[in-house]
């Protein structure tokens, strides 16, 4: 292929991929490479230096049949709220604490009486443990910091400082859950100081999509893209998948279900949640993408069926619609979105031993809780009326899929391809160009996916089953509880 191409590199928990896409959405080539970390507990780590090496040998892999010349830019998303401290030069001082890693709970109080009237301001209120602003106060009580200083990175500037060869600035997606301020696009410096963050540890802040410099000699060697190569800064992997689905106008949802579920929109002003499960990045139009990441997701799969034939269960569980069981499917401790609680434990109700009603449970329970997602959107005043697109990896599973979308109650659209790594792509190719426009020409959709008519209604006394069930344990607002039945009792009344 002869056509310009930009890649989009997206750092998961799980390894590292590279796209590498033509303006047309064409993929020219594309390569992966895997990552491991260490758990814990509330631990998770991540070796930075591994990231580089997958990042490097993804690259190289994508472009192996790309004329060197046709790479017009490059840009990474990573995962949010993943940071570790370096030195001057950019070599690591830490572990990376990944993002979903809670040493850092000590801290948060402190972080949110320090913060609160712009944490107000934002829209989210309060931050929660397992954010970048309470790891990185940790990170300075147990690190001896060199005479030179520290200096705080996020996930992608550690591989953009690799990239480039010199410092980078951080985008503001990434630096979100840093406390940055993004509706006045800086630091909170009173807040900082109140913190004791020291001077000169944070990075500059910029939009995504800005250029940050271009690769250097080094990184071109070790990754196969061409020395001189733009390097743009990215975003989330959650704002990334956003962008990568081509549905940017007001209204518009992309759920990522892969390990965890993410659910991501896009709004013309941030969404303020009282209750604090939700936040909003600011998209590189200046547009916001609210959205949260919960602790349900497939993860519990592998967990729960450890070298079982999937598919084989997918058929089984469609006739358990619903399931005699009733889950809670968790898979770190902890609920993040759609209601804020520390303390929530994963469960199941009235399992019979059947194996395939315990795997039907799952994928119901999972379902639930993005249903539930929408309902407290709903109830905060968030537009959730747009397309509904599916991602990551359990949009592999067309049961999966067909099963969300009777849960729901409404379409959902499945992207050609659906992995942030174009959104990264998409970043890419957008400075001096609308990134709605970018992504329109990028991303083609695959199917719609319909509510089947003989499902309509079937859920929902178990999803309301659920609902009371997370709000008699204390987990779940009584204000979300109750936007729950009602829209449920409206779904019925319009039936």
């Amino acid at each position: 292929m002869n056509d310009d191409v930009w890649l989009g590199i997206d750092l998961g928990t799980q390894g590292a991929r590279a796209l590498a896409v033509t303006a047309s959405g064409d993929v020219a080539g594309a390569g992966a490479a895997e990552l491991a970390g260490r758990r814990d507990g509330p631990r998770h780590e991540q070796d930075p230096e591994h990231w580089w090496e997958a990042v490097a040998a993804a690259c190289a892999r994508a472009l192996r049949d790309v004329p060197p010349g046709s790479v017009r830019a490059v840009a990474v998303d990573a995962t949010s709220g993943t940071i570790l401290l370096t030195d001057r030069d950019g070599n690591p001082l830490t572990p990376a604490l990944m993002y979903d890693d809670t040493r850092a709970a000590a801290h948060v109080e402190r972080v949110n009486e320090a913060g609160a009237e712009v944490w107000r301001r934002l829209g989210y209120r309060r931050m929660q443990p397992a954010w970048a602003l309470p790891k990185l106060l940790w990170l300075l009580e147990h690190t001896p910091v060199p005479p030179g200083g520290a200096r705080l990175a996020h996930q992608s500037d550690f591989v953009n400082r690799r990239l480039t060869g010199h410092p980078v600035a951080a985008d503001l997606s990434n630096a979100l859950k840093t406390g940055a301020d993004l509706i006045a696009e800086r630091w909170p410096g009173d807040v900082l100081d109140a913190l004791g963050v020291p001077d000169g540890l944070l990075p500059p802040l910029v939009r995504s999509g800005t250029p940050l410099g271009t690769v250097c000699a080094a990184a071109a060697a070790a990754t196969g893209i061409p020395a001189g190569t733009p390097v743009v800064a990215g975003a989330t992997d959650g704002c990334a998948a956003q962008l990568g689905t081509g549905r940017l106008a007001p209204g518009s949802w992309n759920s990522v279900l892969g390990t965890t579920l993410v659910l991501k929109g896009v709004t013309d002003r941030p969404v303020h949640d009282p209750f604090g499960a939700v936040y909003s990045h600011k998209a590189p139009d200046g547009r916001w993408l609210p959205g949260g990441a919960s602790s349900t997701g497939a993860g519990a799969l592998t967990r729960d069926f450890p070298g079982r034939d999937l598919a084989d269960l997918d058929r089984r569980a469609a006739s358990r619609e619903p399931a005699t069981a009733l889950a809670y499917p968790l898979v770190p401790a902890g609920e993040r979105f759609p209601f804020l609680a520390p303390d929530a434990r994963g469960f199941r109700i009235g399992g019979t031993g059947d194996e395939a009603d315990d795997y039907a449970a799952v994928l119901q329970g999972v379902a639930y809780i993005e249903r539930l997602c929408f309902d407290h959107l709903d109830l905060l005043g968030a537009p959730t009326g747009g397309d509904l697109t599916l991602t990551g990896g359990a949009a592999r599973s067309a049961y999966w899929v067909q099963l969300r979308a009777d849960v729901l109650g409404r379409p959902v659209v499945l992207p050609s391809r659906s992995e942030p790594a174009l959104g990264a792509a998409v970043l890419a190719a957008s400075p001096g160009r609308p990134v709605a426009e970018v992504a329109a020409r990028m991303v083609a959709v695959r199917t719609v996916v319909d509510p089947r008519a003989d499902r309509v209604g079937r859920f929902d006394d178990a999803y309301l089953r659920l609902v009371g069930e997370l709000e008699g344990r204390g987990w779940l607002p009584a204000a979300t509880a109750d936007r729950a039945r009602e829209r449920t009792g409206m779904k019925g009344a319009r039936r």
